[in-house]
């Protein structure tokens, strides 16, 4: 596959054709007005291995960053990767 492009949907980021019909996905909810709760990543078998996962991940890393918002992820896969990435611990809620 070629380059992969990340959207931001509502409450989601993913890859695919639009929210509804999407290869990988990572959702979050907002809690309070400081507050994003990750708390699903799921990539198809036909992007596995591609580091999709990780890509959606630091997309949501990134627009927390931007709005300041700190990050509680409650997916398995998301806390993982953020708690072992040094870059990712300025947004962990601590």
């Amino acid at each position: 596959m070629t380059l992969m492009e990340i959207k931001h949907g509502t409450n989601k980021f993913y890859v695919g054709e639009d929210e509804q019909n999407f290869l990988a996905q990572m959702t979050y909810v907002s809690s309070g007005e400081n507050l994003m709760i990750i708390d699903h990543t799921e990539v198809s078998d036909e992007l596995r291995g591609q580091n999709v996962g990780k890509l959606l991940v630091e997309s949501g890393v990134n627009y927390a960053r931007e709005n300041n918002l700190k990050v509680v992820p409650l997916c398995p896969f998301a806390k993982a990767l953020i708690d072992k990435t040094p870059e990712y611990q300025d947004v962990l809620k601590k």
